[in-house]
């Protein structure tokens, strides 16, 4: 198997769901991961260390396992979580793996690369950004005697909990810099998929990066949004799928999208939806990629299903 060369953008189970199911799709994926992360094992190591939060980088590259007793061995492994109150406990085995190789070695993206060949990884796993970020969102909501003034939270972790209706997200550093090797792979895709995920902490974080967001505009690759199976959950409460994609539109205007992939129970108004995916150039797809039993989870047949029939399709006029 070969098939289109696909770039996935996102973090966090979201982003591993697409990569668990891009597998089935194609050999050829890149994931460009969120580095916003400050909570839990992440958190301490990059307080620690000051190095890049490891946890969404070692999900992704877990999700690209090979297929095989060794891959599924190794995936194990980094995904261990050790257990108690000691120094160690909470922290992630692959995440102290990560944090040591880009100890031996100056480049990260060279250390993520050794932890993709010992998991034989079918696909490469890059940072967003080649420094740490930091989250700020603008919320209302927080104060019951004034429910439209607005309030800054700083921190993934604090965004992601607000109980609070998210205005406007922004990253410190604002100008940060990108990993050449992320940029290429945005520029040189087939297709670049985003999503689904944490929307403001781990999807939209990366049109906030000037190379990302420049090279998502001048690609050669055909852009799809995949919007969240329950789009008001989370950093999102009260949202819908339209919604979704006006706060897209807001945080990056004028980039165009080719597709635009939902399950049906996310739909409330189909018509209005198909208006809202027009504006951003992308033609609406309907399918369902959720577990029957588990609406809560992607179905990794259904989703990789889905996904091969939109990424095979012909580019309009060939």
């Amino acid at each position: 198997m070969s098939g289109p060369v696909v770039t996935a953008l996102g973090g966090g189970h979201g982003l591993a769901a697409t990569l668990t199911a891009l597998r089935f799709v194609t050999d050829e994926v890149t994931a460009v991961v969120t580095v916003a992360d400050d909570g839990g094992s992440s958190g301490r190591l990059r307080d620690e260390f000051g190095v890049l939060p490891p946890g969404d980088l070692r999900m992704a590259l877990a999700a690209l396992c090979s297929d095989t007793e060794w891959g599924h061995t190794w995936r194990d492994v980094l995904q261990h979580r050790f257990a108690g109150d000691g120094p160690l406990g909470g922290h992630a085995l692959g995440n102290l793996l990560i944090v040591a190789l880009w100890e031996l070695h100056e480049d990260p993206v060279a250390g993520l690369d050794l932890v993709g060949r010992l998991l034989q990884a079918r696909g490469r796993v890059l940072p967003m950004a080649a420094v740490p970020l930091a989250i700020e969102a603008d919320v209302t909501g927080l104060d019951p005697r004034d429910p439209f003034s607005r309030t800054t939270i700083r921190g993934q972790a604090q965004v992601a909990r607000t109980r609070g209706q998210v205005e406007g997200i922004r990253l410190v550093p604002s100008d940060p810099p990108a990993y050449p090797e992320s940029v290429a792979a945005i520029r040189s895709a087939d297709w670049v998929v985003l999503g689904p995920g944490s929307w403001f902490t781990s999807v939209m974080t990366h049109l906030l990066v000037p190379d990302l967001e420049e090279a998502l505009r001048v690609t050669r690759a055909r852009r799809l949004l995949v919007l969240n199976l329950d789009p008001g959950s989370g950093e999102t409460a009260g949202f819908d799928a339209v919604r979704l994609l006006g706060s897209f539109a807001a945080l990056a205007p004028g980039l165009r999208l080719d597709g635009v992939l939902v399950d049906p129970a996310a739909v409330e108004d189909r018509e209005a939806l198909e208006a809202a995916a027009a504006r951003l150039g992308a033609q609406l797809h309907v399918t369902a990629v959720a577990r029957a039993q588990h609406a809560g989870e992607h179905d990794p047949l259904r989703f990789a299903a889905a996904l091969r029939d939109i990424l095979y399709t012909p580019r309009p006029g060939h």
